[in-house]
């Protein structure tokens, strides 16, 4: 089941994909990496899922990523006496902490922590930022508005904050929940959503506590003025372009996508581009060429993964997606333009001795036209070094740990294999030829660049660099 390109594709599992042959298909089809959205379904549901993927893991001997996207807290208008109202550009409406039902001249906004953090000024979006308001007066419990843009309201439609930083941590009591389940299910990615400043990432890393790795969901504006800080904190990046279009001007999302892919290729951390990539296969057979530029644009700037959302939760074609998107992906690399992006937007390496070895393996792999990189890592920081330098050929990324290699499936352009522990770079070298020949990514006669850290097991102490030959 080696995947004959480098990035990723992200499958979320839902209502259409919940038994073993729909998840089977999908895994067939292309996708590398599933989504539990803990916005919908029980955990019975989320549990049988998990459960099937990692019976497909043992079936198909491939690591299999598995991402538990939390909800994250939702900003809610309350109830209207007529479960709905019509607001009129101009008028001035109010939004307050009372209970009583909304009427055309107010609502309830059972939310403190937005009266807390507004100001004259500042924009209320409701509705998908279908209606906007603008507030002109704020006191501990109340806002005064006036409509922008107007339109019907009705009950429970969702609040947008776009222009402040909320006293509001990312966690809810629901978060904590799922977090605790999909924990004990041994997820391999918590995905946090509402990521307002680096302080969320740290308080979700203090609860997991290294059980999983960390995904920031950007999702808000405001976390795009920390965008270097949180990158660093976090293990991945996720852009969720439906909510950021929400509360920024449409025109501004492809500039901070590309911003985004940047921050986290510099960083070394893998980047997930999604929503709506291939929206309108959700009820049809092909999507729109808008829709293939869209994935393709996402590949030619260096992300490592694409995600499929309704399409493979709810869509009527949910394989044909996942291999729409695989072929998508494999023509865009073929494109002698993307290796010359590549080429062109690579990073400098860090002063360290492990950037020097990881460049140098890439630079070897080049002069000597190596098949392979193979990198040995306990931790992953040697493989997801060797992803940051987008070489020409792909990456064996051997590890003892399962959980090493089912996170590292996100990363681009590896194809990573659980082995068994080693203890000398000499059965390094021995396991590294036999799992490149069992692979099939490489044959008798061919080069490969090996790198490591000596001592094995030691966190970014990569410092070996061989070449070898597969005999």
């Amino acid at each position: 089941m080696r995947r004959f390109r480098n990035g990723k594709i992200v499958a979320t599992l839902g209502p259409a994909t919940s038994d073993k042959a729909a998840i089977s298909a999908l895994f067939e089809a292309g996708a590398d990496i599933f989504r539990m959205n803990f916005s919908h379904g029980a955990h019975e549901d989320h549990a049988t899922r998990i459960g099937i993927v990692r019976e497909l893991e043992a079936q198909f001997h491939r690591p299999i990523g598995i991402i538990a996207d939390l909800q994250g807290p939702k900003l809610r208008v309350g109830e209207f006496a007529d479960g709905a109202l019509q607001l009129e550009v101009g008028n001035a409406f109010r939004l307050d902490l009372e209970r009583a039902l909304g009427d055309a001249r107010r609502a309830p906004l059972p939310h403190s922590e937005v009266f807390r953090a507004l100001e004259p000024g500042m924009r209320l979006l409701m509705d998908d930022g279908r209606i906007h308001l603008e507030v002109t007066e704020v006191g501990a419990d109340y806002a005064e508005t006036t409509v922008i843009t107007g339109g019907e309201l009705s009950n429970h439609k969702g609040v947008n904050v776009p222009d402040a930083v909320l006293e509001l941590s990312s966690l809810t009591a629901k978060d904590r929940e799922d977090m605790r389940f999909a924990l004990q299910s041994k997820v391999d990615w918590i995905a946090l959503s509402f990521v307002q400043r680096p302080e969320d990432i740290a308080e979700a890393r203090k609860l997991i506590a290294g059980r999983a790795a960390v995904m920031a969901k950007l999702e808000k504006p405001m976390a795009l003025n920390s965008l270097e800080e949180i990158v660093s904190l976090c293990d991945a990046v996720m852009v969720a372009r439906g909510d950021l279009g929400v509360e920024m001007p449409t025109e501004e999302v492809p500039i901070q996508q590309k911003r985004i892919i940047s921050a986290c290729r510099s960083a070394g951390k893998p980047v997930i581009i999604a929503t709506q990539m291939l929206d309108s296969m959700v009820h049809a057979p092909t999507p729109t060429r808008a829709e293939a530029s869209d994935v393709a644009t996402a590949i030619y700037d260096g992300a490592d993964a694409v995600m499929l959302s309704a399409e493979t939760a709810v869509g009527d074609y949910a394989t044909e997606a996942v291999a729409m998107m695989d072929r998508i992906i494999a023509r865009v690399e073929k494109d002698p333009f993307y290796g010359q992006q590549m080429d062109a937007t690579r990073l400098p390496p860090e002063a360290t001795a492990a950037d020097a070895i990881t460049t140098a393996a890439r630079q070897v792999s080049h002069t000597i036209s190596a098949a392979i990189i193979v990198t040995f890592t306990s931790t992953g920081s040697t493989t997801l070094r060797a992803s940051r330098e987008r070489p020409l050929v792909p990456i064996l990324g051997l590890t003892p740990r399962a959980e090493t290699a089912r996170r590292l499936v996100l990363a681009w352009g590896v194809h990573a294999v659980e082995t068994e522990d080693l203890h000398t770079f000499g059965d390094m070298v021995v396991t590294a030829i036999r799992v490149a020949k069992n692979e099939e990514i490489a044959d008798v006669g061919d080069a490969m660049a090996i790198t490591a850290g000596v001592p094995f097991g030691t966190p970014g102490a990569t410092n070996i660099l061989r070449i070898a030959w597969v005999e």
